[in-house]
């Protein structure tokens, strides 16, 4: 599935893009453990750039989160591929996500699948990922202003559940929108400051099957079946605690030339990082 340039694109900034992705792919994603060649041809296709506020998009290929509205985030790439591949996918799939946000994992998810569905809390994120979304021709993607921790039911079963968001238990609202076979994956912590993502497979029609995959930090799921509040302030961004992945990404960035160290202090000032 290709995307639609906009008029303010010129085509040598184009392919410097498309150039600073495929390095992402191979250095952020690939070279950390990620095999899966479905979840990296979608890596390689989707422009993250135009998921993000203009005057973020000189950063898109880091492997950070970055704020966007509502003070959420858009997951670091590396997380978005870690959990694609968690879901086992064989492509040509029907997934449901929870938390659209800039709606930049719906369309990696929707290289590989037939049709993603996804839900987003607030309103704002989701006008803006269902225009972003058709903007870029992503026509196999409907959006959801609801509360995703209910999921969609309107299109059950689904092959895939995931959700971009840690919530204190697993929904039982979405394990039972899972056709059986289907895979849930999920962050679930007790503590809303860091989660175990955990993936949920449906055995048959009242078992299911659950797995620890790896230490994570995500925003709190808020809705009738996750936290009520967020508590803290502000949003917490996304990390993969047994892949070390920020303390990697400072020993690189310690060996840089003068102007990669400027802009990584530049993204520094621009979202906090635990």
């Amino acid at each position: 599935m290709g995307f639609l340039a906009s008029k303010e694109d010129h085509p040598g900034e184009l392919k410097s893009l498309a150039s600073l992705r495929e390095e992402m792919v191979e250095r952020d994603i690939a070279a950390r453990g990620v095999r899966d060649e479905l979840v990296l041809g979608a890596m390689r296709k989707v422009p993250r750039e135009l998921f993000l506020p203009k005057n973020l998009r000189e950063f898109a290929y880091e492997d950070w989160p970055l704020p966007i509205a509502g003070e959420q985030t858009i997951s670091q790439p590396y997380i978005v591929a870690f959990m694609a591949e968690s879901l086992l996918l064989k492509g040509g799939e029907k997934i449901l996500e929870i938390g659209a946000g800039s709606g930049y994992a719906a369309a990696v998810l929707s290289e590989i699948a037939a049709q993603v569905y996804t839900v987003e809390r607030l309103g704002q994120l989701a006008d803006k990922a269902a225009a972003t979304l058709a903007d870029l021709g992503y026509v196999n993607v409907r959006v959801l202003h609801g509360d995703g921790t209910r999921g969609w039911l309107e299109h059950t079963p689904y092959d895939a559940i995931v959700v971009a968001a840690g919530g204190p238990q697993v929904p039982e609202s979405l394990k039972a929108q899972l056709k059986i076979g289907g895979r849930l994956v999920i962050p679930v912590g007790a503590d809303q400051r860091v989660q175990e993502l955990v993936r949920v497979t449906r055995v048959s029609e009242n078992e299911y099957r659950s797995e620890d995959i790896a230490d994570v930090r995500f925003v709190p799921l808020i809705g009738e079946e996750g936290w009520t509040t967020a508590k803290g302030g502000g949003a917490r961004h996304v990390r993969a605690g047994r892949c070390g992945r920020f303390l990697r990404k400072r020993k690189r960035w310690s060996g840089t030339s003068p102007t990669q160290r400027n802009r990584s202090h530049r993204l520094r000032g621009l979202i906090s990082i635990p």
